[in-house]
C-alpha cells in the first residue's frame, strides 16, 4: 500500500521559516502530483500547494503566495515545502498528499494522505 510521512514541523515566531518534508514509504509515489494541505483548527481542511509529477506545474493557494515554495527530489521520492515569512494564521496541521493535480486543486481531495505535522507560528 505505502505510505507518506511528513516532518519538520515545530514552533516558529512570525517572520520565520519552517522547512516541510514528505517522504514515501513502502512504494513510489513518484508517478503523482504531490500536494500540501493544512487544518487550522476549527477550521476545515485547505489546499496550499502542489507541484505535477514532472515539476514544472507548481500552484498555491492566494495566502501563501510569494512565502511559500513547493519543491520535489524524485531521486528520492521526497517533496519539500519551504515556509517563509511565515505568520500566525499559517498555524495549523499540515498535510502531504499524493494524487492527480486536477483533484487536489479543484476538489481538496487525494489518494494519499500523510499522518499530519503540527506548525505553530507565534506572534
Amino acid at each position: 500500500q505505502g505510505y507518506l510521512v511528513e516532518s519538520g514541523g515545530g514552533l516558529a515566531q512570525t517572520g520565520g521559516s519552517l522547512r516541510l518534508s514528505c517522504a514515501a514509504a513502502g512504494r513510489t509515489f513518484s508517478g503523482y502530483a504531490r500536494g500540501w494541505f493544512r487544518r487550522a483548527a476549527g477550521k476545515e481542511r485547505e489546499f496550499v500547494a502542489v507541484i505535477s509529477e514532472s515539476g514544472l506545474i507548481r500552484t498555491y493557494v492566494d495566502s501563501v503566495k510569494g512565502r511559500f515554495t513547493i519543491s520535489r527530489d524524485k531521486a528520492k521520492d521526497t517533496v519539500y515545502l519551504q515556509m517563509n515569512n511565515l505568520k500566525p494564521e499559517d498555524t495549523g496541521v499540515y498535510y502531504c498528499a499524493a494524487s492527480d493535480l486536477t483533484s487536489m486543486v479543484k476538489s481538496g481531495t487525494a489518494n494519499f494522505w500523510g499522518q499530519g505535522t503540527q506548525v505553530t507560528v507565534s506572534s
